[in-house]
């Protein structure tokens, strides 16, 4: 069944629009000194390989500010700059390229400061994020709320502050340090404005255990529709963030970016090494490119990748496998390969990943596999 998505309000945020029909787009954070400029840009492109489609950037002086120029013409998916306290910072930003405005309503909220900032960002066509966090949320005005209760406060109270200068191109986040709070917070705002929201949870501690979180709290919210943005962050290196993004999407059939692929656990009966044949597929299937691309700002429609079984025992092996478009149950020492649910060959075990990459490489050249999630995706303009 398809996920029905809330609706909400169509951003440009340079090249990429979220909101709307749009696809839930990619994001992360550089974890260079941002006047590093060249190895930020490095690891810019790095993630843009990985499937990152828009990037943040720490803007923690001038200096900083001014490297985003150069960053900016080196790289070509949209810069976010990450401004606290100084509010100068945003401006300087802006005049330096920046393709959104990050601001924390709980260092950055004298109405002045705040009004020079959107009148720059009108003038020059650039959005804001209202980037609510629960480790500075001011307390002066919520002491006696909830978490989840301070956070949409917080955000409600900065939206009526900017909208009070006839700023509407607003993308939110509430990003809680757990899956509770994060997910009442964003179900609650959800139901108060229109506006895209920017999914994350934040600190959300060791590498493995964030991605957990993140793909609990995340995925949740995006199978009530909810979300139109995420930035899963990990303690890790920024990679492993879009990795992890992408599985998110990918798992809930969102997006799809490479062959799905699914595998038995093992057990007594497995009669071959399948830990190491999947995992070395896995590291193959990496270098094939993915299957949605993005051009021009564009979302296109893309072809369902090809479903890949790999079981290792005749238990529910031969059921998988003819499932699947492509599927290799195996008994002791070879398998046999299936191809649209027909039996095909015998495969021996260490034959087996070139074989199945070769029938992958086929299924994705030819178009029959159509991603009917994405048939209302509009491909141009607002």
């Amino acid at each position: 069944m398809a996920i029905k998505r809330r609706r909400a309000k169509v951003i440009k945020i340079g090249s990429v629009r979220i909101g709307g029909d749009y696809v839930v787009a990619i994001q992360s954070m550089a974890k260079t000194a941002t006047t590093d400029i060249d190895k930020t840009v490095a690891q810019i492109k790095r993630l843009e390989g990985f499937g990152c489609e828009i990037v943040r950037l720490a803007v923690g002086n001038s200096s900083d500010a001014l490297a985003l120029r150069k960053i900016k013409a080196s790289v070509k998916i949209p810069l976010v700059a990450d401004i606290h306290f100084d509010w100068r910072l945003a401006l300087a930003a802006i005049d330096n390229g920046a393709d959104k405005i990050r601001l924390n309503p709980g260092n950055i909220y004298k109405k002045a400061e705040v009004r020079e900032i959107v009148c720059a960002l009108k003038q020059n066509k650039i959005p804001l994020r209202i980037g609510v966090n629960s480790g500075s949320v001011r307390t002066d005005t919520t002491k006696r709320l909830s978490m989840p209760d301070k956070l949409v406060k917080c955000a409600l109270d900065y939206l009526k502050l900017v909208e009070a200068f006839k700023f509407y191109d607003n993308v939110i986040s509430l990003k809680g340090s757990n899956v509770r709070d994060t997910l009442c917070a964003y179900r609650k705002i959800a139901k108060l404005c229109d506006y895209p929201l920017h999914l994350g949870v934040t600190a959300s501690g060791f590498p493995f255990s964030g991605a957990i979180k993140s793909g609990i709290a995340l995925g949740a919210l995006l199978l009530e529709g909810i979300g139109d943005t995420i930035r899963v962050s990990l303690t890790d290196r920024p990679e492993r963030e879009i990795e992890t993004a992408r599985t998110i999407l990918e798992a809930l059939g969102l997006r799809h970016f490479r062959p799905e692929v699914i595998s038995c656990p093992t057990c007594g009966r497995c009669q071959v090494d399948l830990v190491g044949i999947v995992k070395e597929l896995e590291s193959k299937l990496s270098t094939i490119p993915a299957r949605q691309r993005f051009s021009g700002g564009d979302y296109r429609l893309s072809t369902r990748p090809p479903k890949v079984a790999v079981m290792g025992c005749v238990v529910n092996g031969p059921g998988e496998a003819k499932e699947a478009d492509i599927g290799i149950a195996f008994g002791k020492r070879e398998g046999l390969l299936f191809r649209k649910g027909r039996p095909i060959k015998k495969v021996s075990s260490d034959k087996c990943i070139g074989i199945l990459i070769k029938e992958i490489s086929k299924s994705n050249q030819k178009p029959e596999y159509r991603n009917q999630s994405f048939d209302k995706l509009r491909t141009g303009g607002e």
